[in-house]
């Protein structure tokens, strides 16, 4: 028994930095600042018809698709953004955070339009992934200080 609980715990140190990373890039990617609410209209692109995407990266093959996966794959794998959604503002502020922290290269403008036209085009966030926060006028009452300090 203990040998098997050594070995486990072994498993989980040897993945627990992983794990961290993980969790620390998902805690950026759905900050405040990430996935924007949906105004009700279809944002991205169309879905009539599935549009043609790369075999190597999984990106969608559309106007600056090369440009995205020549910058971004240098540093991290195409699934980490194509498993994301974000707004236009979403993928600027991430970009922003992994120049900042990252040491992700500054972009010249042109490029930097490129890819965030491309990104907020094709990883856009969806209208039918979640609901819409409820309105504040439906919000249940918040509750009294007297009533929260009297059960402490």
């Amino acid at each position: 028994m203990g040998i098997r609980t050594t070995r486990r715990h072994r498993a989980w140190s040897s993945t627990r930095p992983l794990l961290m990373t993980g969790l620390l890039l998902g805690a950026v990617l759905f900050s405040p600042f990430g996935l924007a609410q949906s105004t009700g209209e279809a944002s991205g692109q169309a879905t009539d018809a599935p549009l043609e995407t790369d075999p190597d990266s999984g990106f969608v093959m559309a106007e600056g698709w090369q440009t995205v996966k020549g910058n971004c794959t240098v540093c991290h794998s195409a699934a980490l953004v194509t498993q994301n959604r974000g707004s236009r503002e979403h993928w600027a502020y991430l970009i922003d955070w992994m120049q900042e922290t990252q040491g992700l290269w500054q972009f010249n403008p042109e490029m930097e339009a490129t890819i965030l036209d491309y990104l907020s085009t094709h990883y856009g966030p969806r209208t039918d992934a979640r609901r819409q926060n409820l309105p504040k006028h439906l919000m249940p009452p918040a509750p009294q200080a007297s009533e929260t300090s009297a059960e402490g």
